[in-house]
């Protein structure tokens, strides 16, 4: 066999393929075969009838067909391989000649990786938010838990804001009553806005035994989006009552003795969040640095596949989950097609140099997964899926999916050694120290799969 490649651009090359006649010998034989097993010629038992009788009676052309789509995906995969290239998707296949006893000629055009060149990127430098957890913040969150721990009571009063009310509702659309638009005996929590628009204002200085009319867009059933005349009927409205805020609520509501100790836990808590909110936003902006670095021609045919997957996934997989199509997601949004088609574009684009670059730093670095930084991954992606790891481990390896967990680990040491290298100050002018984050591998991981769409792909 003989190949010769030839470059088209910087993302897609033709490869030209000659193959002697005699080199399809075991594809012939192979496709002999096949048919013997396939036809029944009287006067010859199934399986013995011999070739020149298939070739008479069924064509020597239908050998030669079955032959070459026999043949042709080896002779392919030794072409890239001669060549030294990476293929990405299928490849367009031309049979340019077929002379039976003599030759096989075909070309086949595909995309390819491009060849990437990766400057100096240790002079990257970026700004992050300070960690900062003021007094304010820790009795916000103490208060937080101090609400799960409230209790309620009745009260002959008008209903204030924090008061919780038992209502009735109904719900009409064009002066009639929707069948699903009747709920009795609800509970709700004034000024949550878990209910209707429209509803606290509705209730507020109302007693037990009182109603009121409002106008509110329904947000699901059947007349989800239509405007809907509400009738409110509080049927009793009860005080929330508040623990004290002392050591005994502490001895409650956790595991330390004092409220002191409670709000030290709970500042600590919220100085590791920001901190991990840091690191998170310190490697976005490292990697958007990365990308503005680096010359990245983006293949056509790919840059369709992926726009296609990330509509797909979104429309059949997370909108669905959510009881929403495509239309009344941009409604919400607030977006035209235009604007969501536009977007999606400019997402998968960035997906795909993401990978591109991070792929070849993979190579460049020489870096590789452990078992135990797979583990780790694929523990932290069953937390995330819902699932236990041992049924998560059997969905990604039933599904072909392991290479995928590798390649969002490898990307992620990649994108942490580029995270290293550079200079992150936060908004004080302080140098923040990467190095020291015990989950930087894990987060990046995180950050480059969530910029090229590896954690979609894998949950659909």
């Amino acid at each position: 066999m003989k190949s010769a490649v030839e470059t088209l651009n910087p993302t897609r090359v033709r490869l030209t393929v000659e193959v002697p006649f005699e080199e399809l010998k075991d594809s012939l034989d192979a496709a002999y075969k096949k048919i013997n097993q396939q036809v029944t010629v009287k006067g010859f038992r199934k399986g013995k009838v011999p070739a020149r009788v298939i070739d008479q009676r069924f064509g020597r052309g239908a050998v030669l067909e079955e032959a070459v789509n026999d043949a042709l995906p080896k002779f392919y995969t030794e072409a890239v391989n001669e060549a030294e290239i990476n293929p990405l998707g299928q490849p367009e296949v031309d049979i340019t000649e077929l002379k039976d006893g003599e030759t096989l000629n075909f070309t086949a055009e595909v995309d390819v990786r491009p060849t990437i060149e990766i400057p100096d990127f240790s002079g990257i430098e970026v700004e992050v938010d300070a960690v900062e957890v003021s007094d304010e913040d820790v009795e916000k969150s103490v208060d937080q838990l101090r609400t799960r721990f409230a209790t309620t009571s009745p009260v002959e009063r008008a209903a204030t804001d924090g008061d919780v009310v038992t209502i009735d509702l109904e719900a009409k659309v064009d002066g009639e009553v929707l069948a699903d638009g009747v709920a009795d005996g609800v509970q709700y929590t004034i000024g949550s806005g878990e209910l209707l628009d429209g509803i606290d204002e509705a209730v507020t200085g109302l007693e037990a035994g009182g109603e009121a009319t409002f106008t509110s867009q329904l947000k699901g059933g059947s007349a989800e989006g239509k405007d809907a005349e509400i009738t409110v009927k509080v049927t009793q409205v009860a005080a929330r009552e508040l623990p004290e805020l002392d050591d005994e609520f502490a001895q409650m509501a956790s595991e330390f003795d004092t409220l002191e100790e409670l709000k030290a836990d709970s500042r600590k808590r919220l100085e590791n969040t920001k901190q991990y909110d840091q690191a998170t936003q310190a490697q976005e902006r490292v990697l958007e640095k990365l990308l503005e670095l680096v010359e990245v021609p983006v293949p056509e045919k790919l840059l369709e596949d992926e726009i296609r997957t990330r509509k797909h996934n979104l429309e059949h997989h997370q909108l669905g989950q959510m009881g929403l199509d495509l239309a009344k997601y941009l409604e919400i949004q607030g977006k035209t097609e235009e604007e969501f088609d536009a977007e999606t574009k400019e997402q998968a684009v960035k997906g795909i140099k993401t990978q591109f670059v991070l792929d070849e730093l993979v190579s460049r670095e020489k870096l590789n997964v452990s078992q135990e930084e797979l583990t780790e991954h694929l523990m932290r992606r069953a937390a995330s899926s819902g699932m236990s790891p041992d049924q998560f481990a059997q969905a990604v390896v039933e599904g072909g999916q392991v290479p995928m967990l590798v390649g969002e680990v490898a990307r992620g040491k990649a994108l942490a050694t580029v995270v290293e290298a550079s200079t992150v100050k936060d908004t004080d002018g302080e140098v923040v120290d990467m190095s020291d984050d015990e989950d930087e591998v894990e987060e990046a991981t995180e950050v480059a799969a969530a910029a090229t769409g590896d954690e979609e792909k894998s949950e659909a």
